[in-house]
């Protein structure tokens, strides 16, 4: 085995994505090159290449990462909770919590979006997506539809958008993202 091959083996996906995501959240997403990724690992450019077609695939795996992150926080938010508005409650703070403790990877998930990246159109974000959708339906009492689903979604978005940059976490926020919560529970409860 060539020693450039045993450095490509040893190098796995999860330690450049790792990288990676230091970069970017120092960085703005034109002034990472896969360059000084490589540097920092200690290898070469090409071995990143080995795992990374370019420098959009590497972003939207780090993106991915932020999704899986989320969706474990609305599975989280759910598992101790007894009652359906305290569950939609969870996963209302449970979202603008996310958002607001990461708001550089929010950033990236949700408003970044260029002629190459756009991860709103990844499948990851997609992925999210329906996760949300299935946790309100699978919570709710009433069957929701699409719209007031798609709705509760935009407005907790708008809600993590405003403050974004104005708090640097949640708990400046948590005591009105849960009044927001609360007035999205009303909005959307049918009884």
């Amino acid at each position: 085995m060539t020693a450039r091959k045993k450095a490509m083996e040893e190098l796995t996906k999860e330690m450049i994505v790792e990288t990676a995501n230091r970069h970017f959240l120092l960085n703005d997403f034109h002034k990472v090159s896969m360059r000084a990724i490589a540097k920092e690992l200690g290898c070469s450019h090409g071995a990143i290449y080995y795992h990374f077609t370019n420098k959009n695939e590497l972003f939207f795996a780090v993106v991915e990462k932020y999704f899986d992150e989320l969706n474990k926080k609305l599975d989280a938010s759910i598992m101790n909770v007894a009652n359906v508005e305290q569950k939609m409650m969870e996963v209302f703070a449970g979202f603008i919590e996310f958002g607001l403790n990461h708001q550089s990877q929010y950033e990236f998930m949700f408003i970044m979006r260029n002629e190459n990246t756009d991860p709103l159109n990844h499948q990851a974000s997609k992925t999210s997506y329906m996760k949300f959708e299935e946790t309100l339906q699978k919570i709710s009492e009433d069957e929701l539809n699409s719209f007031e689903i798609y709705a509760t979604f935009m407005a907790l978005h708008g809600f993590v958008s405003h403050y974004r940059g104005r708090v640097s976490n949640y708990l400046e926020a948590s005591d009105d993202a849960k009044l927001f919560a609360q007035f999205l529970w009303k909005a959307l409860d049918k009884k």
